[in-house]
C-alpha cells in the first residue's frame, strides 16, 4: 500500500490523516494540546506542543497500518492559519508562544492605525481589514514586547511564520523557510494582487523582511521531512491554510461554490474566479488557491466561535460532559423559550469586525436550562453563518456570479439537527459530502496532485460524493421572526454600531 500522509493542525488538536490511491480514508491519530490564556482576550499555544503532537500523531497514525517511510508518496500540510510564531534561526527555539488567531490583544493598536487612516490602503492591497485577526499585527506585538526581539529580527536572527512555516521549517530540519500563497495572503503583510511581501505594509508595522518566508504555490515542492523523524526522507508537496484547503477538499473550483466549515471557528469561502473583488459588505477578500502560479481568489467569512461555543458549555460552564450531548438536549429544549447566545467571546467577526464586544446571552427565563443553553449554543452557528450568507449575496451581485447551494464540512457538520437548523435559517439546500475529513483532503490532494499520484482538478472535481442534503422546513415567516430576533441580540452586544 502507498499513501499520501496529511497534516492537519489545528486550534486544539493535531491530526495526522493517511489516504490510499482511492483519496479514501485509512487511519487517523489525533492529540489535543492545552490553552493558555494568559489574559482576557489573549490566546496562546506552546510551539513544542504543535511540534510534538504533530510528530506524535504521524508517527502513530504509520504505526496503525504499518507503514513506512518508504510507503508514503508526499506529506500535505493544512493548518490554522493566522497563528503568529517566531523563532530564532539558530537554535530553531520559539522566543514567545505562539499568538493564536483568535488573540485580540492589538485591538488599540489596530484603533491606532485605523484613526491614522491606514485601513483603505492595507485593504487595497491585502483584501483584509484591519483587525487582531491577522498575523502581522501579532508579529508586530512580539519585536515590541519580547527583550531584544527587535534587535534580533534586524539582524538576521529571527523568523517568522505561521503554523507551515514552522512546521516545514521543523520537519526539514531547519532547510527550509516556506510558506504558500493562502497562509501568506492572511498575514496582512502580503500583496495578494501582485503576489509579493508588500515593503509599504511591513514598513508601517516596523516589521524587518528579513523574517519572512519565501511563497510558492499550493502545490509545491517544499522540500523533505528529515529521515530523523521517519527513518527515510519523504517530499513535502502540498500545503494550505485550513479554510483554503477544506475548500480545495471539497472541489469549489469554479466561481460561485461555496463550502462551510465547523470547526472552532466556522469559516464560509465563495470562490470568486481570477480577479480581485473587494467586499462591499465586510467580507474579507482573500487567495482562494494559487496553481501553477495561477492565483484564485475568494470571499471569506470569519465567524471566531463555532465549535468552541461548544467547549465553552463543556469545559467553561460544565454543564456537558461531551459535545455529542447537545443535539439530544437540543431536541429536548422547551419551544416555548427562545434564547440567543451571542459567542463574541474574542469579539465578533464578519460581517461586525467588533474588537472588544463580548458574549452575551438573551431571553433567559426561570425556566431556562441545559437543554436551553444547549439549543441557544447550536442555534448561534447558524445565525451566524445567516449573518455571512446575507454578506456574500449581497456581493455576489457585484461580481456577477450565479448562486450555487453550500456545501459543510468540519465536525458539527456531522450533527444532522444542527445542519437541519442551518437549512431552515438559511432557507437554502446544505450538501453533506461523504468525506466530513475535507481539510485533511485538500492538503492529500495538493500533495498527491503534484507528486502524480492523485489526478488534476477536474478528475478530482469528479470524485466529489454527496452524504446528505438538508431542505428548508419551516415557513419563512418564521425563518425571518427568529433572524429579526438575532439581529436584535447581536446590536445590543456591539459596542459600536456597524
Amino acid at each position: 500500500m502507498q499513501y499520501i500522509l496529511s497534516i492537519d493542525q489545528g486550534t486544539t488538536s493535531s491530526r495526522a490523516i493517511l489516504f490510499n490511491k482511492e483519496m479514501k480514508v485509512e487511519a487517523i491519530s489525533q492529540e489535543e494540546f492545552p490553552q493558555h490564556f494568559p489574559n482576557s482576550g489573549w490566546v496562546e499555544h506552546d510551539p513544542s506542543d504543535i511540534w510534538t503532537t504533530v510528530a506524535a500523531t504521524c508517527r502513530a497514525v504509520m504505526e496503525r497500518v504499518g507503514a513506512k517511510a518508504k510507503d508514503i508518496i508526499s506529506i500535505g500540510i493544512t493548518n490554522q492559519r493566522e497563528t503568529t510564531i517566531v523563532w530564532d534561526k539558530n537554535t530553531g527555539e520559539a522566543i514567545y508562544n505562539a499568538i493564536v488567531w483568535q488573540d485580540r490583544r492589538t485591538g488599540a493598536f489596530c484603533m491606532d492605525l485605523k484613526n491614522a487612516g491606514h485601513e483603505d490602503m492595507i485593504r487595497s492591497k491585502t483584501g483584509l481589514m484591519i483587525d487582531p485577526y491577522f498575523s502581522g499585527l501579532k508579529l508586530n506585538w512580539i519585536l515590541k514586547n519580547v527583550p531584544g526581539a527587535k534587535e534580533k529580527a534586524e539582524n538576521g536572527d529571527l523568523l517568522f511564520g505561521t503554523v507551515d512555516s514552522f512546521l516545514i521549517w521543523k520537519l526539514t530540519d531547519g532547510k527550509k523557510h516556506l510558506t504558500d500563497a493562502t497562509n501568506a495572503s492572511r498575514t496582512i503583510l502580503y500583496n495578494i494582487k501582485d503576489g509579493v511581501w508588500d515593503e509599504e505594509i511591513c514598513s508601517l508595522l516596523d516589521i524587518p523582511m528579513n523574517m519572512l518566508p519565501e511563497v510558492k504555490n499550493c502545490a509545491d515542492e517544499f522540500g523533505n521531512a528529515s529521515a530523523d523523524i521517519f527513518g527515510h526522507e519523504i517530499p513535502i508537496q502540498g500545503v494550505a491554510g485550513d479554510q483554503q484547503s477544506a475548500a480545495l477538499g471539497q472541489a469549489c473550483f469554479e466561481p460561485g461554490m461555496m463550502k462551510s466549515t465547523y470547526g472552532t471557528g466556522c469559516f464560509a469561502l465563495l470562490n470568486i474566479g481570477d480577479n480581485m473583488v473587494l467586499s462591499q459588505n465586510k467580507l474579507l477578500t482573500t487567495i482562494a488557491y494559487q496553481l501553477d502560479n495561477k492565483t484564485t481568489y475568494a470571499l471569506e467569512g470569519s465567524i471566531f466561535i463555532a465549535g468552541a461555543v461548544v467547549q465553552w458549555l463543556r469545559d467553561g460552564l460544565g454543564i456537558i460532559k461531551d459535545a455529542k450531548e447537545t443535539q439530544k438536549l437540543a431536541e429536548s429544549a422547551d419551544e416555548k423559550q427562545q434564547l440567543y447566545l451571542v459567542p463574541a467571546f474574542t469579539g465578533l467577526g464578519a460581517p461586525y469586525w467588533d474588537t472588544e464586544c463580548r458574549g452575551a446571552i438573551y431571553g433567559l427565563t426561570r425556566g431556562s436550562g441545559v437543554a436551553e443553553f444547549s439549543k441557544a449554543a447550536l442555534e448561534s452557528v447558524g445565525y451566524q453563518t445567516r449573518d455571512l450568507w446575507e454578506a456574500m449575496h449581497a456581493d455576489l451581485k457585484n461580481v456577477q456570479i450565479e448562486e450555487s447551494i453550500l456545501r459543510v464540512d468540519g465536525g458539527m457538520s456531522g450533527s444532522n439537527w444542527s445542519m437541519q437548523f442551518l437549512a431552515d435559517i438559511l432557507g437554502a439546500s446544505i450538501d453533506r459530502p461523504e468525506i466530513l475529513e475535507t481539510t485533511a483532503l485538500g492538503a492529500a490532494w495538493l500533495a498527491g496532485m503534484q507528486a502524480g499520484f492523485y489526478p488534476k482538478k477536474e478528475g478530482f472535481a469528479k470524485s466529489w460524493k454527496l452524504e446528505k442534503r438538508f431542505e428548508p422546513q419551516i415557513k419563512e415567516e418564521k425563518r425571518e421572526e427568529l433572524y429579526e430576533g438575532w439581529k436584535d441580540a447581536v446590536s445590543r452586544t456591539l459596542t459600536r454600531k456597524s
